[in-house]
């Protein structure tokens, strides 16, 4: 994705963004699909295409009268994406998401489905405090649940980020009582939960693990044939059997889980694992923090 050398406004980046992901995945754009995403005139839609051609990718489209559309030229280079294919189905989801609630709702996309497990709840004052902390540096009093061991406590927390994992959401937060950085489940906490005026002494900047990057480097599970191993490095576009993740170490055994790899890193079937961690000596990820991470996935 480029960088351009002026201000895009948030609704107009937007529509650009689309612009670029219907006409490389779909191979064919028209007015209608923003018109009908956005809910703006023909007009106001062509005006988009034009200015999008004009400021930010003259050599990105071409009109092909017989498909009555733009379509990718053969120089097309992102502008406003990256040129994944997660960029459209990301948008898939937004669809079948926003159609749910909104059965009228109609964007010119093919069809699609998401298969959901169930949502952990997450209650709005819980998300509200969450915000406030993070967003002005606050102190964060509340209520939280644990399993291990079991039962409710009141809690200080220093928040600096809300994390995202698949579809649960934690907090990234310095614990009084654990005098350490730890993951919060927005789903744990109890009552009303109260942002002080107090500012946080401890932030982003002091979380070690925060802050250090490791690499994983991922290769196919070495228990499956050469056939099986070659398939999986497609998947995966590998090279030399090889896909170097790189993340910030408090989230690396989150990404480990997300791949299948549980706390001892092998699970008994390889077609089933299909992927082993290259490098964990290398890693430095305290097993602790590791096994809280893996259970926090899996919502114990």
């Amino acid at each position: 994705m480029k960088k351009t050398d002026w201000p895009i406004r948030w609704d107009l980046l937007l529509r650009y963004r689309l612009i670029e992901i219907i006409a490389l995945w779909e191979g064919r754009l028209t007015t209608n699909h923003i018109c009908h995403s956005f809910g703006i005139g023909r007009q106001q839609a062509s005006k988009d295409i034009n200015t999008y051609l004009r400021e930010l990718a003259p050599d990105n489209l071409v009109y092909d009268r017989h498909l009555k559309g733009y379509v990718p030229s053969p120089d097309f280079s992102p502008a406003v994406t990256t040129g994944h294919a997660s960029e459209y189905q990301d948008l898939l989801a937004r669809q079948t998401s926003l159609s749910d609630t909104f059965e009228s709702l109609d964007i010119s996309l093919p069809d699609s489905t998401i298969v959901r497990g169930p949502q952990r709840l997450v209650r709005p004052e819980v998300m509200r405090a969450a915000v406030t902390a993070t967003r002005h540096g606050r102190v964060m009093k509340a209520e939280y649940a644990s399993l291990s061991p079991a039962g409710v406590s009141q809690r200080t927390l220093e928040p600096h980020t809300l994390v995202c994992v698949g579809q649960n959401w934690h907090l990234r937060a310095w614990c009084d009582s654990n005098r350490e950085f730890r993951d919060f489940a927005l789903s744990r906490f109890r009552g009303k939960p109260e942002t002080i005026r107090q500012r946080s002494r401890h932030t982003s900047q002091h979380d070690d693990d925060w802050n250090r990057q490791v690499s994983l480097i991922m290769v196919p599970d070495s228990r499956l044939n050469t056939v099986q191993q070659e398939i999986i490095a497609a998947d995966y576009d590998m090279r030399d059997n090889r896909l170097e993740l790189l993340t910030r170490a408090a989230l690396a055994p989150y990404v480990l889980s997300g791949l299948g790899l549980g706390a001892d890193s092998r699970h008994p079937d390889p077609m089933v694992q299909q992927l082993e961690l290259a490098n964990e000596e290398q890693l430095g990820i305290a097993e602790s923090a590791r096994e809280r991470a893996i259970k926090a996935v899996a919502g114990l």
